[in-house]
């Protein structure tokens, strides 16, 4: 962290003071008192010794368990990031995910004159010129915001989406303590720095700033619309955006049964099996052709509508995959179905950021043992989110980093699984995908597709050829002038420039010792030849040189034994 970063840090602790003091004060509380000590928050927020002392009794539960509840406790802000990170099965462990996945948005809804207030505000126009009627009681609320129903002048039956009052300031406030919790903690703590917490903490960030933002919502909204124009079987509600903002969000009213109300369906007549299928048929339209999803598709987010018609709504959260990434999906999704080892591998190895240090060998024995655990189980049993979630796992363990759009992927499989089963317990969603992956694979060697992928490579080449002359007198002129500065790290030379170092002490040693020798020998000979000392006033020339070679003799051994290259 340099001088300016830490100053822009210290000037939000002053400023968010108070609320530094309750988020630690509910992690101590909940057993991480060690962690704010550890991290320095202790000492720089000046905290008394009694701020640990003074809580309460942990209660003797798992470590998920706390972190859930100092979530709930800590509100909005960290809830909603709690939620994001459920998905993340390739950076957190798996008693952890388990505790994550239990976050719910209990929250009251707010008065509906600030409802009011707010339309008001940002629509520029009083409330009854906008809307014929509108309930003042929430159908749904949750921790950023609330539905409530309306009328348009123009007839049309509307879902209003209002943001909760101040909410986006105190998200800012509680991510900005968040990030420099991270930076802190990466700083001080080697295993944090490993997990690049700062870097996950953004990447969370800004997936619920996103959220924060009804207008990109709405984009999403109409982009997943397009994909099911031709499709009479889906229907994605229509957005009116001259009643929209960043903080409002008017779109069509859509009322029909939610798919979690099993007995409801079963009542009017309509067939379970073709309304799963027809659930699973949209989602891998959405993943394998479009590449863009809704990731969030729980019971509460999906409607049955007349004649069978399936709506999806709420797009706050999707997921993205590119054409690589939507084939090395399929990839993996073929691997698995054949049961092979080693394309499994190549295809985690395709999707992750692999660490230099991946042992292979390890990591191949890792998902041997995960392929037997499918191994007699017929395909049509397998849970293909839970598959890929087990694999995820073994990838967190060798500490290769899955994009945040597969892991959404994994855990939006995980939750569609979830209600199919109870729609069509005989439905297998990776019967279902095997289509649309070989689709894919053959999508991926078909001629036009290679041309363009040679095209675009070839137009990256030669892009670098054209900047090459100049990159290279760059580099020239930073070599002359020193700013560059080369490393060069080979084991073996390590090993013979060790070995080098100790031959020559060894030889300055001899050389040393040799010197001394033929001086006082010469200085003997001369003195017993001339019969008296050779030098003046009766020095003690032999005695003194004797005296001097021995203590350099006994500086240079020091020096060579404390070098330990002798």
């Amino acid at each position: 962290m340099d001088k300016e970063e830490g100053l822009l840090m210290f000037g939000k602790r002053i400023r968010h003071i108070k609320r530094y003091r309750d988020v630690a004060k509910v992690l101590a509380r909940h057993g991480f008192g060690f962690f704010i000590e550890e991290i320095g928050l202790l000492q720089m927020l000046s905290l008394p010794k009694r701020f640990f002392t003074d809580t309460e009794e942990i209660d003797p539960v798992t470590v998920g368990e706390r972190i859930r509840l100092v979530i709930e406790e800590l509100g909005p802000t960290y809830i909603k990031i709690g939620q994001i990170a459920s998905t993340r099965a390739d950076i957190i462990p798996e008693e952890i995910l388990k505790e994550l996945e239990k976050l719910q948005d209990n929250v009251p809804s707010f008065s509906f004159a600030q409802v009011t207030e707010i339309i008001e505000e940002e629509l520029g126009s009083p409330l009854e010129e906008v809307f014929t009627w509108i309930e003042d009681k929430a159908i749904a609320a949750a921790s950023i915001g609330q539905v409530h129903c309306a009328q348009l002048r123009t007839g049309e039956l509307v879902a209003v989406k209002v943001q909760r009052p101040q909410i986006k300031a105190m998200i800012e406030t509680d991510l900005e303590i968040l990030l420099d919790l991270a930076t802190l903690a990466e700083h001080r703590m080697e295993r944090m720095e490993r997990l690049q917490l700062r870097d996950v903490v953004e990447e969370f960030a800004k997936s619920l700033r996103n959220e924060l933002d009804y207008s990109i919502e709405a984009r999403n909204a109409e982009k997943i619309a397009k994909q099911f124009q031709a499709d009479p079987t889906i229907h994605i509600p229509a957005i009116y955006w001259d009643y929209s903002t960043r903080t409002v969000l008017t779109m069509e009213f859509v009322d029909g049964l939610k798919l979690n109300q099993f007995e409801e369906i079963e009542k009017k007549g309509y067939d379970r099996k073709v309304i799963a299928e027809q659930l699973v048929r949209a989602l891998f339209q959405q993943v394998l052709i479009e590449g863009f999803f809704h990731a969030d598709p729980h019971p509460g987010n999906i409607f049955l509508l007349r004649d069978g018609v399936i709506s999806l709504i709420d797009f706050g959260m999707v997921g993205r995959l590119t054409l690589d990434m939507k084939q090395n999906f399929a990839s993996l999704v073929i691997a698995m179905m054949r049961k092979n080892t080693e394309s499994m591998i190549k295809a985690v190895l395709r999707i992750g950021i692999v660490p230099d240090e991946v042992n292979l060998a390890l990591l191949t024995s890792d998902v041997d043992e995960l392929r037997e655990k499918y191994m007699d189980v017929p395909m049509s049993r397998i849970s293909l989110g839970e598959a890929i979630s087990d694999l995820f796992k073994v990838a967190f363990r060798h500490r290769i980093r899955i994009p945040a759009d597969f892991t959404l992927l994994a855990k939006c499989l995980l939750t569609l699984e979830g209600i199919v089963e109870k729609l069509d317990p005989e439905l297998s969603i990776m019967d279902m995908a095997e289509p649309f992956g070989i689709r894919l694979l053959k999508e991926r060697y078909r001629p036009r597709t290679v041309a363009g992928k040679l095209w675009h490579n070839l137009t990256d080449y030669s892009d670098l050829l054209v900047d090459l002359p100049k990159q290279m007198k760059d580099l020239m002129r930073n070599l002359i002038r020193g700013r560059i500065r080369i490393e060069v790290s080979v084991p073996e030379l390590d090993i013979f420039l060790k070995k080098l170092d100790r031959i020559t002490n060894q030889i300055s040693f001899s050389i040393v010792f040799l010197s001394f020798s033929i001086v006082m020998a010469a200085i003997i000979i001369a003195s017993a030849l001339a019969h008296q000392p050779i030098v003046p006033w009766q020095f003690p020339a032999i005695e003194v040189g004797i005296a001097m070679g021995a203590i350099m003799l006994l500086w240079l051994l020091i020096s060579i034994f404390k070098s330990g290259k002798f």
